[in-house]
């Protein structure tokens, strides 16, 4: 059987950070785990299939590698040396416009005059570099690894590995892109695709990016939740504030507070239910009272 697309089984974006990736494998693996479903062997099969999908793209280099593997498996299928009809497939996959027409021609039905203007490219290569909040206020020169496709001298595609710098401006917006020309995937018969670098920027555990707003995690007891009243937050500047929380306030529900967020920008504050561990006797039997009477 195929394993799954490990994106899919964590149910997270091919973008998503390491924080976002490792905060759905945690919700996946409470769910699934053995301990909370005795004598369920799918969900004993989900949780390792959730561990697996973890460990293939929890960090940055991880993706690098996976997505790398992807590639080659796909050119591997189609057949990746580039003799005979094989190499029709291999332009076709990874290098889309500018491939090998079945015709034989690499420009296709063009006529001359495109021919001569139009080369074929290879693949851009989608790469993040991830940053902390003092290397993104203060920039500088950062180095970056990634793996791109280059053609050896027997003619089939060959992975190899590259590292580059890049000038980060202080104060970079998260999701910032850049293209570097040139550095993606090579074309035998052309020239080479382009880098996208994409700037990330961590906050640590219990903050993520909804798009271009930072949301902050604020765990809130069910009991806090239906009745109100205050929870303490750590702002990401470190400044301590006491939340009002509204009376019957749901599991998701956010609240903004201007200039909040990172270098000036807003900050949402998404209530969630603590992790426990464990839970005490009598927590568990207060639970019971209110599993008792609906709640």
């Amino acid at each position: 059987m195929a394993q799954q697309d490990p994106y899919s089984v964590l149910g997270v974006v091919r973008n998503a950070s390491d924080v976002e990736i490792k905060r759905a494998f945690r919700k996946k693996a409470r769910q699934f785990h053995p301990d909370r479903n005795p004598d369920d062997a799918s969900a004993e099969s989900k949780f390792k299939e959730v561990q697996a999908a973890y460990e293939s793209i929890a960090t940055a280099k991880d993706r690098s590698e996976y997505e790398q593997q992807q590639r080659m498996s796909s050119m591997r299928g189609g057949g990746a040396s580039f003799g005979g009809g094989g190499m029709d497939d291999v332009f076709g996959q990874m290098f889309g416009a500018g491939g090998r027409s079945r015709g034989g021609s690499p420009f296709g039905g063009m006529g001359q005059s495109q021919q001569r203007r139009q080369r074929p490219k290879g693949s851009d290569i989608g790469v993040s570099l991830e940053l902390s909040t003092e290397e993104a206020e203060n920039g500088g020169l950062f180095s970056f690894t990634f793996k791109r496709l280059k053609p050896n001298a027997s003619g089939t595609m060959e992975a190899t590995t590259t590292t580059l710098r890049t000038t980060v401006k202080a104060g970079v917006k998260h999701g910032t892109t850049t293209r570097m020309k040139g550095q993606g995937h090579d074309h035998p018969e052309g020239e080479a695709g382009d880098v996208m670098l994409t700037i990330r920027i961590q906050f640590g555990e219990g903050r993520f990016w909804d798009g271009d707003v930072l949301v902050q995690e604020v765990p809130t007891p069910f009991s806090t939740l239906m009745l109100g009243g205050k929870v303490k937050v750590v702002l990401p500047s470190q400044k301590k504030i006491m939340l009002s929380v509204a009376p019957e306030t749901l599991v998701g529900d956010r609240l903004r507070i201007a200039g909040a967020g990172y270098d000036g920008g807003d900050l949402e504050l998404e209530f969630v239910l603590p992790d426990y561990d464990e839970l005490s006797k009598e927590q568990k039997e207060a639970l019971k009272k209110l599993k008792d009477i609906g709640l």
